[in-house]
């Protein structure tokens, strides 16, 4: 063991830059693989502890006021009933924040299932009319907290004050603007008082099943007992979870991805530098040997050595990550706090480290057992690397022309037609398709910040009219007189906002919708059903494959849809919204960001919902801006040019939750770029210590040493040249595949992947070879001093 640690610590003396490269490389792999370790404990495990914790409903199913939920408690399959509550859709407002909420009248006490859990603050008391508890994703939209005091709307416009007393957290789906209402709950007499019309009220309940994995079929079985019509909206624990996760798990995909790349490609390289300093030691194996080492003794001597490397550079993320990675600012940051704090959390670190290390030590066992296998007296074929062999015709007119000698030997040099160089070349491009890969995933997040139109988000506002619904106003709704003369309010109304909306100077487009829940075929779930945009004046979809809807009954879903649905484009789908089937015929696949890709959309004008109008009436309009328009600026001058009647949201961009990925590409680049310049030294050193003769033989020609030293240097820089544009090309490629793939997962589908523009492949390029010409100088200027008398005694 005394000899075995002298031989490393010599060997270790010899090689710092290449230890110190390594050591470096497993850090920075080490580091990315514990903080997408984090994101990912993060993101699912809070979820996963709120529902425990609260004896989570898996289904919420949200009915009409006159069905009867209750007798779902005797279906077999359900362990438990959360309600079922009267629930009325409104907007409540705190300090200029306007948010929509569902508010829910309970009792007390919480329930049993489906518990809130308050986390700031306390529980309704009883008798207190005015009091409400929050959802925790709808008081931070607020900016509420207990004790202040909010507005909500009720019947006919009217507004009633409450108290907010308490913000809990629940499994359910949470406030997403434009789309998700968050939840409130309150006493049965402040909704009394809020909305005392049973038509516009609702039902929720929740069920808790006994097998999770039965959610499908117990979703098909209770809204075939409560009757489609019944119901308007169902809502899966699946849904929920997803929606908890969110963009911290793209991110965290996204660093365990390229933490994994980057393990394979520092792998490798520890394993071609194992083979190198093999096939440069054999004479010294050979004296091991020869004074009684035994082969495993030998195989021993390398393992433990780079082991060491390994456990150092483990040791050196793990604790990085540990002491700073909670001081990264943004989402990392938050989610290294939380995943500390979680039971799990040193079981994971070492689990991860150790699989690294072992990794590292499986794609070194094959190099060291080469080693092990070294003759104690090696022929002279195997002590002394073979000759590059006669010039070739070309390399000879070449030289007959006045070439650089330098550049011709070097070129020579790098491609020797060898396994050796090839797998030299394979090894450098791996951290370089990497790198190309990071790239790619920079430039679609670029891509969604700069171009969000391309990935299906042309509008930068959305504006819903906050203004009474005088729908109701008609004393009598079976009256044609009184109906007709609420529509053509409604559509005067409609029309006035359209033409203010259309009046500001930065707002290019105004495209009226609506969005309803639907019950797909089998009543399992429920999708978004979207009516954008009109025939004369189209929604500017952003399709992936097909054509854009421009006839009757024609629309365009995401892949989320097509995936639940099992059909493609081209197909026929039926769909049942508030009771009344609706067919659409899908002409593309569009690129829907959100609601998981779960979306249908076609023109208002084919949308008809039942209410006696015919068409749909519009909801809510999107606002397409000229470029250069500040959103946020447009927003508020257009809410204050109504007069507050106008809520305006800027559209959610999925790339907004990934605001550190620009520094964790930057820093995964770094790390790669270091395994790069191991793998170089790595090379350089081989390629040195090979050519021995040929440094002679140059000598003996009248090279000058600059020009010896040239032909090192460009011999390296060629085989980083060759790396560079094999690992460009695979990378882009496979940088492509891998987000669309992901993309196809979250259900946004294929189709948002960009590649790196043309100017950073040749940077990469460029930079590997101006990376290689550096790290060659030094050694490439110490070969060509080396006098003729010491190139023959390692000869000889």
């Amino acid at each position: 063991m005394r000899a075995t640690l002298r031989w490393a610590h010599a060997d270790l003396r010899a090689h710092r830059g290449e230890a110190l490269f390594t050591v470096l490389a497993t850090a920075g792999i080490i580091a990315s693989l514990l903080l997408a370790g984090a994101l990912f404990s993060y993101t699912a495990d809070p979820w996963q502890r709120v529902f425990t914790q609260s004896e989570g409903a898996h289904v919420w199913i949200h009915t009409r006021d006159g069905a009867e939920p209750e007798e779902l408690r005797d279906l077999e399959g359900v362990a438990g009933l959360s309600g079922p509550f009267r629930t009325a859709r409104t907007t409540v407002e705190l300090g200029g924040a306007r948010a929509s909420a569902e508010l829910r009248a309970t009792g007390p006490e919480p329930p049993e299932v489906g518990r809130p859990l308050v986390t700031d603050g306390r529980w309704q008391a009883a008798g207190a009319a005015d009091e409400i508890v929050l959802e925790g994703s709808l008081a931070r939209a607020l900016w509420a907290e207990p004790g202040d005091t909010l507005t909500a709307r009720g019947a006919r416009g009217t507004e009633h004050t409450l108290r907010v007393v308490g913000v809990a957290d629940t499994a359910e789906p949470r406030y997403t603007p434009g789309d998700t209402p968050g939840i409130g709950w309150l006493p049965d007499e402040a909704l009394d008082r809020l909305q005392p019309d049973p038509e516009r009220t609702g039902q929720t309940v929740g069920l808790r099943l006994a097998d999770p994995d039965d959610t499908d079929f117990m979703v098909q079985r209770a809204v075939t007992a409560l009757g489609a019509d019944q119901v308007s909206e169902v809502t899966r624990w699946q849904q929920a979870r997803a929606d908890a996760e969110g963009e911290g798990r793209l991110l965290g995909l996204l660093l365990a991805l390229f933490g994994l790349g980057a393990l394979l490609a520092a792998a490798l390289a520890v394993a071609g530098a194992i083979s190198t300093r093999v096939h440069g030691h054999l004479r010294d194996i050979s004296v091991l040997k020869a004074i009684g080492f035994t082969p495993a003794q030998v195989v021993r001597v390398f393992l433990v050595q780079h082991l060491g490397f390994a456990f150092l550079g483990a040791a050196c993320g793990a604790a990085v990550t540990e002491l700073l990675g909670a001081r990264v600012p943004g989402r990392i940051g938050e989610a290294v706090d939380v995943w500390r704090q979680l039971p799990g959390h040193t079981w994971t670190v070492l689990a991860t480290t150790a699989a690294a290390v072992l990794f590292i030590a499986t794609a070194t066992s094959l190099a060291a057992w080469r080693a092990g296998r070294v003759p104690p007296v090696p022929v002279a074929r195997t002590a002394v690397p073979r000759g590059l062999g006669p010039l070739t015709l070309p390399e000879r007119r070449a030289l007959g022309r006045d070439a650089p000698p330098a550049l011709v030997l070097g070129w020579r040099g790098a491609f020797p037609g060898r396994a050796r160089s090839l797998a030299a070349v394979g090894r450098l491009a791996v951290p370089l398709a990497m790198i190309t890969a990071a790239l790619g995933a920079w430039a679609t997040v670029e891509r969604f910040h700069e171009r969000p139109e391309e990935i299906g988000l042309p509008a930068a506002l959305t504006v819903r009219d906050g203004s009474p619904d005088d729908s109701g106003s008609s004393d009598s709704p079976d009256s044609s007189g009184g109906g007709a003369a609420s529509r053509a309010s409604e559509a005067e109304r409609h029309a006035g906002t359209e033409r203010l909306l259309a009046a500001h100077p930065d707002v290019t487009a105004v495209h009226p919708g609506t969005e309803v829940e639907a019950l797909v075929p089998g009543q399992t779930a429920t999708i978004t059903l979207r009516g954008l945009g009109t025939d004369a004046d189209p929604y500017p979809f952003a399709l992936a494959e097909g054509r854009l809807p421009d006839g009757p009954d024609e629309a365009v879903a995401g892949q989320g849809l097509l995936d639940l649905l099992d059909v493609r484009v081209g197909d026929w789908v039926r769909m049942t919204v508030q009771g009344r089937p609706q067919i659409l015929h899908i002409t593309g696949r569009s690129i829907e960001p959100e609601d998981g890709g779960r979306v249908i959309s076609t023109s208002l004008d084919n949308l008809d919902l039942g209410d006696g109008s015919g068409t749909a009436a519009p909801d809510l309009h999107h606002l397409v801006l000229r470029d250069g328009a500040d959103a946020g600026e447009v927003g508020a001058e257009l809410a204050a040019s109504s007069g507050g009647r106008l809520e305006v949201r800027e559209a959610a961009n999925p790339a907004d939750g990934l605001a550190g990925v620009r520094g964790v590409i930057a820093g995964l680049i770094a790390v790669l770029a270091l395994i790069g310049l191991t793998e170089l030294s790595t090379v350089l050193g081989a390629r040195v210590r090979d050519r021995g003769r040929d440094l002679l033989a140059l000598k003996a020609i009248g090279l000058t040493p600059r020009q010896i030293a040239g032909v090192i240097t460009v011999s390296t820089a060629f085989t980083a040249l060759a790396a560079a544009v094999a690992g460009t090309v695979l990378g882009a490629a496979a940088g492509r595949w891998l987000i669309d793939a992901q993309g196809r997962s979250s259900g946004i589908g294929a189709g948002i992947a960009q590649s790196p523009p043309p100017g950073a492949l040749l940077l990469v390029i460029a930079a590997a070879v101006v990376g290689a010409v550096a790290v060659s100088a030094v050694p490439a200027a110490r070969a060509s001093r080396r006098r003729i008398a010491d190139t023959l005694s390692e000869t000889l």
